[in-house]
């Protein structure tokens, strides 16, 4: 088979006429007809049907239409590089890049590679678009190219994620706004605004996000549309608009304090920037450590080293913390709770990214549109729990994360979001299938998991963990100031108010339990779990048994104090997500998305600095509390709980051995761990976040 033949081929199905090619190639009928005969015999196969001067293509035709380009392509390529040895030039290196990246990021990596290389002859070419860049690589007009989209999707294309950067608004420094610390897009729709124009990587960015939302830019009335950062600078100082643009573009004008960048909600994690090449030098990019200690004399991978120095890139190792996060998942250790960690495992925090945007932006759906109600049952109050409730849904991750190829190309999602006060309603509305996905503590958590005996109910899956306490500390008892109750063992003939089936419900009744009490000690329903309503005066009740945080909010108030205790033996606290077992059967691409929605919330809350204050707000308690509650790195104080998403089950296995002793909850002995815990989902999510 030789390449001449591939592009006689080629021309004859284009045409399906022997004689139109022969006048397009400049050869005579035969010599056409000689080549695709020789080319037949080679590979054994023929090419077309000949029904008279009728041609069509036989399927092992239509297979080399759709694959031989390549192949035209890489002589092309080679053809090109042979004659730039043959001139001496083979260190010439041809760099396309978005315009953005031009002006913003990659100057400081030229000028490093020329330092090191000065012999190399080094040509940039900046594009507009990223279809034209696309064009340049695929056409071989370039050797490499980088670019804030993601091009991976297209089959000519390799792509290495290299640095990373921000989706920001952009405002001049005197604006009203500029001293915001968060933004939302949607409470921004009646300001004047500027945006990119199409086709430009923020422009695309913009217009995926804001697709996934509900929303279009047809949503801002007052708007320019500008197709350089120059006029958008022009826009902000003189005009006073608000501008959408990364953090690659207008450095300078924030360097000099001319204009100021303020986060947005809906843009509230790193995108990645990355590398490109043509598949034909898919090598040149698969960079191990070990290789950045090497030498090499291919300037697109002596340009690639330099890149990883310079942005201390170890993609490979953060995959690795992620593999290593969900290894043990699947142990079970013995339930003996002697043997359990006073401390939480200590994990890798790998960096989570916003998805890059398609080149083709998914329009808003139409009446013709497949419908999925996604039900998310969580607790608001409960701070341990928010990153699985309350900032997904203020961030819009699950909308970001949920898929929109494949079998839900056509799908509208409806989320709805459901706050409850505890975890029992949570587990009747998983089991009757009122809910999808619900945010439980560890007592109800187990609950959900027995199966139920009526037939009308359904099963329920445990697929991640939330938030831990290793030293159960996230439940507790507490008295009036003034009470003189001070030990466990003063609550003989005492009521204890408690919301039934929560985790505060299980951890009392082990406890009084395990010091012989738990028959003589009176435990009621408390109804409302409004803690500013509790009043240390109550006739029905002697002291309250809660879960974090209300047992902090309320002794904070100065009302009320933590019961003494002397059980050295505690079990830890842990919250997860239990998904009802029809929904995860059919939609496990959902579950995923919502996992990973879950995994990025976590990252947000543990690495922005303005994440304490926003959570604070969203729940509607001091940020101290929010801190002593669930840990942050920011706050001096010492969280009670910290995000975890590890599935850890001898810690279930412990609790299952305590409660299923007690009377009442003999079923859980034959909760089937090995069934019900399923970390598959998770770490799909882990691995693909």
């Amino acid at each position: 088979m030789e390449i001449y033949q591939i592009k006689v081929f080629l021309e004859v199905a284009r045409h399906l006429s022997f004689t139109e090619a022969a006048d397009a190639l400049n050869l005579t009928q035969p010599a056409v007809s000689a080549k695709i005969k020789s080319l037949e015999s080679s590979l054994g196969a023929s090419l077309f049907h000949r029904l008279g001067r009728k041609i069509t293509l036989t399927p092992v035709g239509e297979y080399l239409v759709k694959n031989s380009p390549e192949l035209i392509q890489l002589e092309s390529r080679l053809v090109k590089e042979i004659d730039q040895i043959k001139q001496g030039k083979s260190s010439r290196l041809k760099i396309g890049c978005t315009t953005n990246v031009a002006n913003g990021w990659l100057p400081k990596i030229l000028f490093s590679y020329r330092q090191k290389y000065p012999t190399a002859e080094v040509q940039c070419f900046p594009f507009d678009t990223i279809q034209s860049l696309h064009q340049a690589i695929t056409s071989a007009d370039v050797d490499v190219g980088f670019s804030e989209t993601n091009l991976q999707g297209f089959d000519e294309v390799a792509s290495l994620a290299v640095d990373n950067f921000q989706y920001l608004l952009m405002v001049a420094a005197d604006h009203r706004l500029a001293r915001r610390e968060w933004l939302g897009l949607k409470e921004l729709t009646t300001e004047a605004w500027v945006f990119p124009a199409d086709g430009t990587p923020e422009r695309l960015a913009l217009n995926a996000r804001l697709a996934e939302l509900g929303m279009d830019i047809s949503d801002f009335p007052h708007r320019e549309i500008v197709c350089s950062s120059s006029l958008m600078s022009m826009f902000l100082k003189q005009g006073h608009y608000l501008g959408f643009a990364s953090s690659l573009q207008l450095q300078a004008e924030q360097q000099a304090k001319l204009i100021v960048s303020v986060p947005l909600k809906e843009f509230p994690l790193d995108y990645q920037l990355f590398m490109l090449v043509h598949k034909s030098q898919a090598k040149a990019v698969e960079v191990t450590q070990s290789d950045l200690k090497s030498l090499s004399r291919n300037p697109v991978r002596q340009l690639i080293q330099l890149v990883y120095k310079q942005t201390n890139r170890t993609l490979l190792d953060n995959r690795l913390a992620h593999q290593n996060q969900t290894s043990q998942t699947k142990e079970i250790a013995p339930a003996d709770s002697s043997s359990l960690p006073s401390a939480l495992p200590t994990q890798a925090t790998a960096p989570v990214y916003l998805r890059s945007p398609s080149l083709q932006i998914r329009p808003k759906s139409t009446a013709s549109s497949q419908v999925i109600t996604i039900t998310i049952g969580t607790q608001n109050k409960t701070i341990q729990t928010v990153t699985a409730g309350l900032i997904i849904k203020n961030l819009g991750l699950l909308e970001h994360f949920l898929p929109h190829e494949g079998r839900y190309k056509s799908v509208e999602y409806r989320i709805k979001w459901q706050d409850f006060t505890s975890g029992a309603p949570i587990v009747s509305g998983l089991q009757s299938q009122q809910l999808d996905i619900g945010v439980i503590g560890d007592y109800p958590l187990l609950l959900s998991g027995v199966t139920p005996t009526d037939s009308s109910l359904t099963k329920t899956r445990l697929v991640s963990f939330v938030a831990s306490n290793p030293d159960g500390a996230g439940n507790t008892i507490i008295v009036p100031n003034r009470s003189e109750l001070n030990s466990l063992d003063d609550l003989r003939s005492r009521v204890i108010a408690v919301p039934f089936a929560s985790s505060a419900h299980g951890m009392v009744m082990r406890r009084l339990s395990r010091a012989n009490l738990l028959a003589d000690v009176t435990l009621t329903s408390i109804e409302d779990l409004n803690i500013h309503s509790l009043t240390p005066r109550n006739n029905q009740a002697d002291g309250y048994a809660y879960f974090a945080p209300l047992h902090d909010i309320a002794s904070h108030q100065g009302k009320f104090r933590r019961l003494q205790e002397s059980d050295h033996s505690k079990l830890p606290t842990f919250h997860g997500i239990v998904v009802q077992d029809e929904f995860a059967e059919q939609h496990p691409d959902l579950v995923i998305a919502y996992l990973k929605s879950l995994i990025a919330a976590q990252y947000w809350y543990m690495t922005t600095p303005s994440a304490l204050c926003l959570a604070s707000n969203w729940v509607g308690l001091d940020a101290e509390i929010v801190a002593k509650t669930l840990g942050h790195k920011r706050s001096s104080a010492l969280g009670l709980f910290f995000p975890e998403t590890q599935i850890r089950t001898d810690w279930i296995a412990a609790h299952v051995q305590q409660l299923s002793t007690i009377k009442g909850n003999e079923a859980l002995g034959n909760l089937d761990l090995e069934t019900w815990i399923q970390p598959d989902l998770l770490e799909m999510a882990l691995s693909s976040v």
